[in-house]
């Protein structure tokens, strides 16, 4: 880690990247039209109960127009093409192969950055993503939500905490950077337990320091996402939970981002600590579009607080 990022409280993947590649990264948020085996009945049906239509992926859009929008912001930035919607590695491997490789023939895009879900990695598409991250950079991202297997049955997730697990090991055994998600405020959790599982997420890799690892002298995976529960329309919370809110105030869900902060080793990018939902299928919290007052108030309490990244370890 730097010296800009030690001076920060916390280690964002924006510094992370400048430092990377030298000038300011940015994502585009990708639908390529995949599925999920949450949805198409292998599985379940319905996807995750907190899942909007869109699968997640509500602001995705295509690689030449958010360029076109995005460079007289940034004229000098370069971009990661960021497979967002639904289950990005749930097809067969030459179909992933030919939209992985078209996203990456566009100029200055550096790199890829896959979501998808732990039980969709098999062995010809774990071939496939190591072949892509030896030749450009590339982190792929798990849909863990929680430790919790009461919870992740109540959410309808799918798949066992140990298939997560297992998840871990094969990409990391690969070389791949892993960043794992994780939703706060889901039905029945208390503060406690959602910390528990920031806690489990971050805890020492098997093997960790050894060659296998993504990084030499990595010991955890390479990034987390924080979001925030959003009710949204087209979900099936909607219809199972219709007066559920997740936090009743800014500061209720500060004071927990700041507690799961402390509890996450410096070294780990921190890829995201609200969450996102469009205004008009949002439902509540109804604060929760207020993206850059979350953040603002999260920097403040850890300022305050004389607090950051790890500090609780």
């Amino acid at each position: 880690m730097s010296d800009t990022a030690n001076q920060q409280r916390f280690y964002s993947i924006g510094t992370y990247l400048k430092e990377e590649m030298g000038s300011k990264v940015v994502k585009l948020s990708i639908d390529g039209g995949f599925t999920c085996p949450n949805r198409d009945g292998s599985k379940g049906t319905g996807g995750c109960i907190f899942c909007s239509a869109a699968g997640s992926g509500d602001l995705a859009s295509d690689i030449p127009s958010q360029i076109r929008l995005l460079s007289d912001k940034w004229p000098k930035a370069k971009y990661l093409a960021y497979f967002q919607s639904h289950t990005n590695t749930y097809a067969p491997a030459q179909r992933l192969r030919r939209q992985y490789e078209e996203a990456l023939s566009y100029p200055d895009v550096v790199g890829l950055a896959i979501a998808t879900r732990p039980d969709c990695l098999p062995d010809d598409v774990l071939d496939l993503l190591s072949e892509f991250n030896e030749k450009t950079f590339l982190w792929v991202e798990l849909g863990l939500q929680t430790m919790h297997e009461n919870t992740a049955r109540l959410i309808n997730r799918c798949y066992t905490l140990a298939v997560y697990d297992e998840a871990v090991r094969l990409l990391t055994e690969r070389k791949i950077r892993v960043v794992t998600h994780l939703i706060l405020g889901l039905p029945g959790e208390t503060k406690e337990q959602m910390l528990s599982s920031v806690r489990y997420v971050c805890r020492d890799l098997p093997g960790s320091g050894s060659p296998k690892t993504a990084e030499p002298d990595r010991q955890h995976i390479f990034g987390i996402k924080l979001h925030m529960l959003n009710l949204v329309r087209g979900s099936q919370m909607e219809r199972l939970y219709p007066d559920y809110i997740s936090f009743h105030s800014i500061e209720e869900y500060v004071d927990l981002v700041v507690a799961a902060l402390e509890q996450i080793p410096p070294d780990i990018t921190i890829h995201r600590l609200s969450g996102d939902a469009p205004r008009p299928t949002l439902i509540a919290p109804e604060w929760s579009y207020k993206k850059r007052t979350i953040l603002n108030s999260i920097h403040k309490a850890l300022r305050e607080r004389d607090t950051r990244q790890g500090a609780g370890l």
